[in-house]
């Protein structure tokens, strides 16, 4: 097994939580809004409920999210096979100009790529050629960006009747024309004074677009809503958990849900239960299907001292989308504690289980075990660990709740839990194939060191998680040093035996999406900067090609003219990315996120990488009074820690500030008190810091430069190397 060892305590942290993203390595090229071409043919993506129901008999399209409603990211495509794909090559590829993460699973249809990037961006493609259409840039204000818990990204677009549908960073739900570009309508679907943002793609069911939202590391309450494809009017939602209970409940479900929450004022600071990411959708059953996030704060002792299961977070709930009502829940983490939140992708299938066969959902939540359930009902059929875990022996086959065990509590002693809030398994898109019926998942074995913060008291400028980070920080300041690794991972899993078939060991830290297809083929594009086909049956490599840049989104395949192809978006960032450098083999690596597509026979060319440039000497010390920097280091970790990196050995996009420039520091007091960098998304701390605590979080920075450097030069000395 191949693992890179850094310290610890930033992995399990940085790559566990996911942090905001404060500013860019460099400027982005700006995207001049509705940037026009004259459309060829009819590009006007008229995609009906029909079609939607019936996508599976569009091999050549990908026109929902994970291709079908049952988001199983399987592709009945096989020209690419593994007889033919020795023959793949690079078609064609398009610059974002975008240095942060690219985490987008691209829309085609009929021969139109529909794709999201950061900040929000919209664009349209020639699919069989990578021609840029026209572009949407919905303009979000740079400073918003502190909001966003885990880089400025986007996960996508929805399409109906010649309309694109995206949500952006700043909460707002636009309607794109799809032949042009041009904006439809646009509503905004938060409120704008609370730490909201949008990331995950929305999902459009019998006409109404369904989005919800993120921010609960802020503090944020979570809902999702319906909107009318048409004209954006609001027809219904449904939130997740309750607010004030001396209030009327905006539905009946949460009268019930109120009484699993005891204790504590979990509304001022908002609950959680944000719904970011995860949607499906049965016509049969007329069943949507929402995965639910984590509890605001994280800590359960903080959030509900009085106990209890706290509903809806970390759930499915099954919602009808005629009315927004539930039909029926089922809670994966009961009584949330760790940041385990169930919006990763659910996927429907139908399973043979016991003799018989089941209309199923599957999940492979955060948590670290892996869901089968009735998804007409919501019962109980299976989980098992598919990473290791210390939180929980076993899930209770009687019950269907996980049974806690001593390690998971936090309360009294910090505890070493394992996943951490990472997850076994995050955003990252695993696939289903009918094929093989296994699952392929893009997994995180990976750990962080929980602590109570005592006295918590709420801060609407900062992370609100009710966790103590002091031993999750610095890597000489880890109280465990035991050669501890991430290690990621991808997993052929069997849903029906809940065991693995066979797994592949990956050498870089961070996970990335994966596409399964009828080629008998799994294709994942990894963070070390190689896109990679696999045997569907035993895990084999069967085929590599160099990327140039670390990927963290999903593959889709599509067929053009008879020709299929195989897309993603590449480009490093999203919660491991704020931190983690590129890793590519060869030590160079592309200056942009790009847009990838690849068929038999292609045989495009990617431009050189260039080199990272060196690391700077640090500068001067400004103060040795050790009750600064310690006062320093203290305000770091309230409100930098989360944007930042200080680990010595990388630098994700977001700047490593050890490594800062001179004229940072020259200019320190105007980008952290001035807004000089607002532009790029560092806000102005003037309403938080004073010009002294400024100059105390300096003296710290300063201060672990040295000591950086120092162990920056004994790693070289072991034969380390440096990413940058």
């Amino acid at each position: 097994m191949t693992v890179i060892r850094i310290g610890w305590k930033m992995l399990a942290i940085g790559l566990a939580i996911g942090i905001a993203a404060c500013a860019d390595n460099a400027s982005e090229q700006p995207a001049e809004n509705q940037q026009a071409a004259a459309p060829k043919g009819e590009r006007t993506a008229w995609v009906d409920e029909n079609r939607l129901i019936n996508a599976n008999t569009e091999p050549g399209n990908w026109l929902a999210h994970g291709r079908t409603y049952s988001e199983q990211r399987f592709s009945p495509l096989s020209q690419i096979n593994k007889d033919t794909v020795e023959e793949l090559g690079l078609a064609w590829s398009w610059d974002t100009g975008s240095t942060r993460g690219l985490e987008a699973t691209p829309i085609v249809v009929d021969g139109v790529m529909y794709s999201t990037g950061t900040w929000s961006v919209t664009y349209a493609h020639d699919a069989a050629t990578g021609e840029l259409l026209w572009q949407h840039d919905p303009e979000v204000p740079r400073e918003w960006a502190y909001k966003a818990c885990c880089d400025v990204v986007n996960r996508g677009a929805a399409v109906w009747q010649g309309k694109v549908y995206v949500g952006t960073l700043d909460g707002r739900l636009l309607a794109i024309d799809a032949a042009t570009g041009a904006l439809d309508w646009q509503v905004l679907t938060i409120d704008p004074t609370k730490p909201y943002t949008i990331t995950g793609a929305p999902r459009v069911v019998k006409g109404k677009v369904i989005i919800g939202n993120g921010g609960a590391e802020l503090g944020v309450r979570g809902y999702v809503t319906a909107y009318d494809a048409d004209n954006g009017e609001q027809l219904w939602r449904f939130y997740t958990v309750p607010g004030n209970p001396d209030l009327p409940f905006e539905h009946p479900e949460l009268a019930e849900a109120a009484k699993t929450w005891r204790g504590g004022q979990w509304w001022e600071v908002g609950g959680g239960g944000t719904a970011w990411d995860a949607m499906a959708y049965d016509p049969d059953l007329n069943l949507l299907y929402i995965g639910v996030g984590n509890g605001a704060p994280w800590s359960r002792y903080t959030r509900s001292p009085g106990g209890g299961d706290n509903l809806y977070l970390a759930s499915i709930i099954a919602l009808n989308p005629d009315t927004g009502r539930l039909t029926w829940h089922y809670q994966t983490t009961p009584g949330d504690n760790w940041d385990y939140t169930a919006v990763q992708q659910m996927i429907l299938a139908d399973l043979e289980i016991g003799g018989q066969v089941r209309k199923v959902i599957m999940q492979a939540p955060k948590n670290g075990f892996f869901y089968v359930l009735d998804r007409a009902t919501g019962e109980f059929i299976s989980a098992e660990a598919y990473v290791p875990i210390t939180w929980a022996s076993h899930v209770d086959p009687e019950t269907g709740k996980p049974v806690e065990q001593e390690q998971a509590h936090y309360l009294d002693e910090f505890k070493t839990i394992s996943p951490g809030p990472a997850g076994g398994h995050n955003w990252h898109p695993m696939s289903f194939s009918p094929d093989t019926g296994l699952v392929y998942v893009p997994i995180t074995e990976n750990r962080m060191v929980f602590a109570q913060e005592r006295d918590f008291k709420y801060d609407s400028n900062t992370w609100n998680t009710g966790i103590d980070f002091k031993y999750n920080d610095i890597d000489h300041n880890a109280p465990i040093d035991d050669g501890y690794a991430v290690v990621t991972k991808l997993v052929a899993w069997d849903p029906v035996q809940q065991r693995a078939r066979w797994i592949v060991d990956h050498a870089h830290p961070g996970a990335s999406g994966v596409l399964a297809t009828a080629g008998g083929l799994v294709f994942q594009p990894n963070t070390d900067c190689r896109f990679v086909a696999y045997d569907a049956e035993t895990g084999d490599a069967v085929w590599e090609s160099p990327t140039r840049m670390s990927t963290i989104a999903a593959p889709v395949s599509y067929s053009v003219d008879g020709e299929q192809y195989i897309a993603f978006m590449s480009g490093w960032g999203g919660a491991t990315g704020l931190y983690e450098s590129i890793s590519c083999t060869d030590g160079k690596r592309a200056t942009t996120g790009r847009l990838l597509a690849y068929k038999l026979g292609g045989d495009a060319g990617l431009p050189e990488g260039v080199e990272p440039p060196p690391i700077p000497d640090p500068p001067q010390r400004i103060t040795e009074d050790p009750n600064m920097i310690a006062a320093g280091e203290a305000l770091y970790r309230k409100h930098c820690f989360f944007c930042h990196s200080i680990s010595p050995m990388t630098e994700g996009v977001v700047p490593n500030l050890t490594w800062a420039e001179a004229e940072v520091h020259e200019a320190w007091d105007a980008i952290v008190l001035g807004g000089l960098r607002s532009q790029q998304g560092m806000i102005s701390f003037a309403e938080t810091l004073n010009v002294d605590q400024s100059r105390a979080i300096q003296a710290f920075i300063i201060d672990e430069a040295h000591q950086a450097k120092g162990r920056r030069i004994e790693a070289l000395a072991d034969g380390f190397k440096v990413a940058r």
